[in-house]
């Protein structure tokens, strides 16, 4: 099989993403080249940095574009904390347009918590599992994340939201529609049990996509 697709917009944490993905023993080549996307097995958008940042580096060399056709052309698609923000419409920060793929909105963290939590949330956090899916088999309810983020997807409603997560507001922390698996946490940072989500998406989603394509 070719190596998945990280891609590369000049941010950072690219390396722990890849060899997460080389640990569980799958082939992974961080990309700069949109063209890339094309015959990949599978894409995965990690995140960190800001919206417009990331969004300016996008579309300097058509990455948007590209992941956007990979998406629509059914590839599996795996968006970590920006990866999953970007997928809005639209972000606060800085009012920025994003990829457009889910619909709703980035919005911030109340600036004041009235419980006086900090932001951003920099930490370890659970999710709240709603329904079944195939990328958390195996994984505890009890389980925690790791989260780094002052911003968080608010999808114009819950088709697909698959967990949710509390930090003073309570927010989609993964969400799921057809070929894309997206999650504002960090599963590179989380362990072993966010290790199991990378390696379910690989066997599961990536293994079904090449098994109805006829790829072995």
């Amino acid at each position: 099989m070719q190596p998945i697709a990280i891609v590369d917009y000049g941010a950072g944490n690219l390396r722990s993403v890849q060899k997460a993905f080389h640990h569980l023993g799958y082939s992974a080549e961080i990309v700069t080249d949109p063209t890339a996307l094309a015959d990949a097995p599978a894409v995965v958008f990690p995140g960190q940095g800001t919206a417009p940042q990331a969004m300016r580096a996008l579309k300097a060399n058509g990455m948007d574009a590209a992941i956007r056709a990979a998406i629509e052309d059914g590839t599996p698609f795996f968006g970590v904390c920006l990866g999953l923000q970007l997928l809005m419409d639209w972000s606060e920060e800085a009012d920025t347009e994003c990829l457009g793929i889910i619909p709703g909105t980035v919005r911030r963290f109340p600036s004041v918590s009235p419980i006086g939590l900090k932001v951003p949330q920099m930490g370890w956090n659970s999710v709240e599992f709603h329904g079944t899916h195939l990328v958390f088999e195996g994984v505890s309810e009890a389980s925690y994340f790791y989260f780094v983020h002052g911003y968080y997807a608010a999808p114009k409603d819950d088709t697909g939201v698959i967990g949710t997560t509390d930090y003073g507001v309570r927010f989609a922390s993964a969400v799921a529609r057809d070929n894309i698996v997206a999650t504002q946490f960090h599963p590179e940072k989380s362990g072993p049990t966010g290790l199991r989500l990378y390696d379910n998406f690989m066997r599961y989603m990536v293994g079904e996509a090449r098994q109805a394509a006829g790829q072995p």
